[in-house]
């Protein structure tokens, strides 16, 4: 016990300060692809090696339309070393956490010379709003609406729907010393009777369809819904087929979307964050 107490001590403080401070990330941290879609002259070499799928290309006479799906991506890296010409980088960059599914999409249209080069930008297509901006734009929102809406403290359960427990990993991490998710009023609970949100992981496989349902019809009002991964918002590297059936909004409604694969404790907070501002829109005690 006092080996313990004496190690306790020399250790210190290591929770983080997130989100009031600036989160610390390894310089060797891979987070989401940054696309310069104004500089992107061929994006077949990206788009093949895609392994989700994440960077599809359609072709209309003169016109090439080239998304990017952040809800398909997996943060692989792929598409960053098959393009040449600088485009397409690796960021650090993890809070892409949205309410709305189609803000994670983002749609470049191009002209296109003989040869297939994208010759020029014609327009950039985004969701509700540029996923460029949600980050700091979200966070600073969050910040503001933090100590009115976690006055109460917040319940969660955490539903694997079918996840290679790449999420749960990373779940767990909220618990340790840290994230310390309980510093902030958030805690998970064991039964979804009892709790305010559910943290949905995996592709929902086929035989976790049921239970999910139940669980969800379980938890009592209000309730959000937080996707939680590629394979959360989109069925990911397994996609849709035989045992699974995607994404966790085909079988349930969700609330907030996070990706990554799987997304870091860090992520993994703002969406639980962001998610409080929507239970508080639900019409919980401010």
């Amino acid at each position: 016990m006092f080996k313990i107490l004496r190690k306790t001590a020399q250790t210190g403080l290591v929770t983080i300060g997130y989100p009031e401070k600036p989160p610390l990330l390894s310089m060797r941290y891979r987070g989401a692809p940054r696309f310069d879609f104004s500089r992107w002259r061929d994006s077949r070499p990206a788009a093949e090696v895609c392994p989700t799928g994440a960077i599809s290309i359609q072709e209309r006479d003169d016109t090439r339309l080239v998304t990017v799906d952040y809800g398909l991506c997996i943060y692989c890296g792929q598409c960053a070393e098959a393009d040449t010409s600088g485009a397409v980088k690796i960021t650090r960059e993890f809070e892409l956490a949205v309410r709305d599914r189609r803000n994670l999409v983002v749609t470049g249209e191009y002209a296109v010379d003989a040869e297939g080069v994208q010759s020029e930008l014609k327009k950039l297509h985004h969701g509700f709003w540029p996923v460029d901006e949600t980050s700091e734009e979200l966070e600073r929102k969050v910040r503001e609406r933090i100590h009115q809406v976690l006055g109460r403290s917040l319940a969660i359960r955490e539903v694997d729907a079918g996840s290679c427990n790449g999420c749960e990993v990373e779940i767990t991490a909220l618990n340790n010393p840290v994230y310390d998710l309980e510093r902030l009023g958030v805690h998970f609970v064991a039964s979804p009777r009892h709790a305010d949100m559910l943290l949905v992981t995996g592709p929902v496989t086929r035989n976790m369809e049921l239970a999910l349902v139940k669980t969800y019809r379980a938890a009592p009002e209000p309730k959000v819904v937080v996707a939680v991964g590629a394979c959360g918002i989109s069925g990911g590297i397994f996609g849709t087929n035989y045992a699974t059936l995607g994404g966790v909004d085909q079988t349930i409604p969700v609330d907030v979307f996070v990706p990554g694969c799987p997304p870091r404790p860090h992520a993994l907070l703002f969406g639980i964050l962001l998610a409080v501002g929507r239970i508080a829109q639900k019409g919980l005690p401010q």
